[in-house]
């Protein structure tokens, strides 16, 4: 089964900024459970030292569109390459 570059990479960059935007009102609700779960993806590092309550609107925009773009490009990628491994194959 091929992958279709540019339907993966749509894929990984909808899911990415969903997530994106689900993590940001995690922390808006629930601030506490949302600070537990990134110490645990961080491998303990306590970023609560550094986190603020409020994040400024163009600080939200660049970050949603650079992790969009980021996995949008790492979605192409990973289509492209998968396809290649998968033509060595047969």
């Amino acid at each position: 089964m091929k992958h279709h570059p540019t339907a993966t990479a749509n894929a990984a960059a909808v899911v990415t900024a969903v997530i994106y935007i689900v993590c940001r009102q995690a922390f808006i609700v629930a601030p506490e459970f949302a600070m537990s779960v990134g110490k645990s993806w961080l491998h303990g590092i306590d970023i609560s030292k550094i986190a603020t309550r409020t994040i400024p609107a163009d600080n939200f925009v660049l970050g949603i569109v650079t992790a969009t773009v980021g996995a949008w490009l790492a979605g192409y990628l990973f289509a492209v390459s998968y396809n290649m491994f998968v033509k060595g194959k047969r």
